[in-house]
């Protein structure tokens, strides 16, 4: 059995989105430099059957851990980031990427016997537009980091993770998440308090992630765990149980690509499924990445996790509309809130909500205007000045008072319409 989550308010995520302040984070984990090519292709070489590409333009972007960190700033957080790169052009490549969006670098080892992980993607476009990837060239080693490598992660976390309220491990299995770095990372976040969320690897044993506050497994990271089909959310209760059974973690969120999420925990007997809208997918590159990146942020800031995974759904539908790894911010996320919501949810608030509603018009840079009146017995002249008052801005509030309000003004007789059916009547106005 699951139970479907009960939908917040526009103003509860408004508010949840305000309350994540800026908190620091630690990701811990594999830092992969993506490298996209683009450019149209125009014919077929001459030379084998396969397109030729007219190179316009070349873009290098965090990967891996690495852009967990870029989505923690992204979206108003601090990251610092912990991994392994190679002593050579896209290890300094991916530390400069990462130190311009003021991500901290200084637990990032080098290691001269390893390539930093590289993934190089080729984008062509045919007839200037409908982009298409074409070929994928990765060039990385996925040995285990030595013990030394290690050692030097563990001793930064032991400096550092006071420092932060929330630690983050990014596993990519390319070698830096042993089982020993896990382990003790995860032993030392449960001494210090601090809550660690673990974005596992595909495959292996995940008995290794013991004692975490959260683990985040796909789909097909859950189904290979367990030996069995998760192809339908009418089966994932049923994965959840099980999983937890064998893992020890105080929170199970099983992404489920287009049909949301699905939280589990051993106290509660009927885990929670988190629906999304539909969305034109472009690129699901990413997607997991801000989904935890938020839950991070959430996790620091004390905010609900219900709360916490709504906005990480969308932020996850903002990302899979962007080609490649793109970054989410908060503002972004607002005006989705927005745009999720039904016209009539929008217009008639009550007087808390339309003052956190305002304040966030006001941070999209929207001009507000405000006016009143107690509107019983609605008539032309009310249409043509409020018609007049929202030419004067880009967000009409329009106060309207309470029957005993109308009484006081009016006289015992009044109003003649009550106080909801003059609201309902307001809101079908355009203006």
């Amino acid at each position: 059995m699951k139970t479907t989550a009960p939908s917040p308010t526009m103003t509860d995520l408004l508010c949840a989105l305000d309350t994540l302040e800026t908190p620091k984070v630690l990701v811990l984990g594999d830092l992969i430099l993506d490298r996209y090519t683009w450019g149209n292709v125009e014919r077929i070489s001459q030379e084998a059957p396969v397109p030729v590409i007219r190179v316009d333009k070349q873009e290098p972007r965090p990967g891996g851990a690495a852009n967990v960190c870029q989505m923690v700033a992204g979206l108003g957080g601090s990251a610092t980031c912990l991994g392994v790169v190679g002593d050579d052009h896209s290890g300094n490549e991916l530390k400069e990427l990462l130190e311009s969006s003021d991500i901290e670098t200084a637990g990032i080892v080098t290691d001269p016997t390893r390539p930093t992980t590289t993934k190089e993607r080729f984008i062509g476009r045919a007839a200037g537009r409908h982009p298409n990837q074409l070929l994928r060239v990765d060039r990385e080693t996925s040995s285990p980091i030595t013990e030394a490598t290690a050692t030097r992660l563990l001793d930064y976390i032991q400096k550092e993770l006071a420092q932060h309220q929330v630690c983050i491990i990014s596993d990519y299995d390319k070698g830096v998440c042993t089982d020993w770095l896990i382990t003790q990372v995860i032993e030392l976040a449960n001494e210090t308090r601090c809550p660690i969320l673990i974005d596992p690897k595909r495959g292996g044993d995940y008995q290794i992630y013991n004692g975490a506050t959260l683990i985040k497994p796909n789909r097909i990271e859950t189904a290979e765990f367990l030996k069995q089909e998760l192809t339908d959310i009418s089966q994932a209760p049923i994965a959840a149980h099980k999983f937890l059974a064998r893992v020890k973690t105080d929170h199970l969120l099983i992404t489920l690509d287009k049909e949301g999420m699905l939280l589990a925990n051993k106290e509660e007997s009927s885990p929670l499924h988190f629906p999304i809208e539909p969305q034109e997918v472009y690129d699901i590159t990413g997607a997991g990445d801000i989904v935890m990146a938020m839950i991070g942020l959430g996790f620091a800031t004390g905010l609900p996790l219900a709360q916490t995974i709504f906005l990480g759904n969308l932020a996850a539908g903002l990302e899979v509309q962007r080609p490649g790894v793109a970054i989410v911010t908060r503002k972004e996320i607002r005006q989705e809130i927005f745009n999720s919501q039904t016209l009539s949810q929008k217009k008639h608030l009550k007087l808390r909500e339309a003052a956190i509603l305002a304040e966030n018009y006001r941070n999209l840079g929207k001009k507000i205007v405000f006016t009143n009146g107690c509107f019983d017995l609605l008539h032309v002249g009310h249409v043509n000045y409020l018609t007049e008052a929202a030419a004067l801005g880009e967000i009409l509030v329009v106060g309207v008072n309470s029957d005993q309000s109308v009484r006081n003004l009016k006289g015992p007789e009044r109003p003649i319409i009550n106080e909801q059916d003059r609201c309902a009547m307001l809101t079908s106005l355009s203006c």
